[in-house]
């Protein structure tokens, strides 16, 4: 039986927009609205959609890096949602994240290997002689030479930037750990080299994975299961072969119609989405993909679609499968 690491039940992370002499609120931006998915101690489960459909958002507010609207995050049993930043301090060590931005996310003030350490000062864990240790021991981990420690953020190339980034992230041993697009600002060929880093450390650590990207290629190498976002909803999710092979959501095909296939002789349709996403300051009414989707029927425009389980696992948010 699989262990439940984390659970999301209905979240919920609108941002406000103020308007007139007093500031109030006028409307609010949807970034994510009423999302729910589980991950399992161990796997890496994907969360793929356009720019712009709430991956990143989605991820913040799970590890309370952004205080959750409404809607429940349920770590190891416990609804930590409302818990306020010093209860929260001691999770820290479980759930880490890694910024899509290699040279962003790192402070060029600072060496390389004070970045790495950071996370042990700021948990009070070791001497100083272990700390300096483990991150002589992790930086040979992630691909690094251990003399590069005095270096800065500067002095090195995107991929190794990156890998400061996952050792940062990994050296306290957390047990959750979200990758925010970590692949999307490198090169192709030092890609492979991250993924690579990332799945080898996932099995020898047995870490959990929420992957946040919109390369489906990379998505279907590194999950287990696939979550689809569009516009703040989940409208699609299932295991990694189940989803590949037997996309339901007219959003999922077309997302994977764009994949390109290794195979001169194999050829696949393009579906062309029409339009341009709406906007989460008003979001269609019922089902908010029905402004682009081809088989947009009456009902998509009163009413929300509610998820089905069409196999094993495999749960979909469309009226194409209630019709008649």
């Amino acid at each position: 039986m699989a262990t439940r690491l984390v659970e999301v039940q209905k979240l919920k992370k609108w941002f406000p927009i103020k308007g007139g002499v007093f500031s109030t609120t006028v409307a609010s931006v949807r970034a994510v609205d009423e999302v729910s998915f589980f991950i399992d101690q161990g796997e890496t489960l994907s969360l793929v959609g356009e720019s712009g459909s709430g991956k990143t958002t989605t991820g913040r507010t799970m590890l309370k890096l952004l205080q959750p609207t409404s809607g429940k995050i349920i770590y190891k049993g416990k609804d930590i949602s409302k818990l306020t930043p010093n209860q929260m301090r001691p999770l820290r060590r479980n759930m880490q994240i890694m910024f899509q931005d290699p040279y962003g996310s790192l402070n060029p003030r600072m060496p390389v290997g004070d970045i790495i350490r950071e996370p042990l000062d700021v948990h009070s864990i070791g001497t100083r002689k272990e700390r300096q240790q483990a991150v002589a021991t992790m930086m040979e981990t992630v691909g690094l030479r251990p003399e590069y420690e005095r270096r800065y953020p500067h002095e090195f190339s995107g991929g190794q930037r990156q890998r400061i980034g996952v050792a940062r992230a990994i050296i306290i041993n957390p047990e959750l750990l979200v990758l925010d697009e970590p692949i999307s600002a490198l090169d192709v060929s030092i890609q492979s080299q991250i993924i690579n880093l990332l799945q080898e450390l996932q099995q020898r650590l047995n870490l959990t994975y929420l992957f946040i990207a919109h390369d489906l290629a990379v998505v279907r190498h590194m999950s287990d299961r696939v979550a689809v976002m569009y516009l703040g909803k989940i409208v699609e999710t299932a295991d990694n072969d189940e989803l590949f092979d037997h996309p339901f959501h007219p959003y999922t095909q077309a997302l994977l119609s764009a994949v390109p296939v290794p195979d001169p002789d194999v050829k696949r349709e393009r579906i062309i989405l029409q339009g341009d996403v709406p906007s989460p300051i008003n979001p269609p009414s019922g089902c908010h993909f029905r402004t682009r989707c081809p088989y947009a029927m009456p009902i998509c425009k009163e009413q929300e679609p509610a998820m089905i389980e069409v196999a094993p696992g495999h749960t979909v948010a469309c009226h194409l499968l209630t019709r008649k």
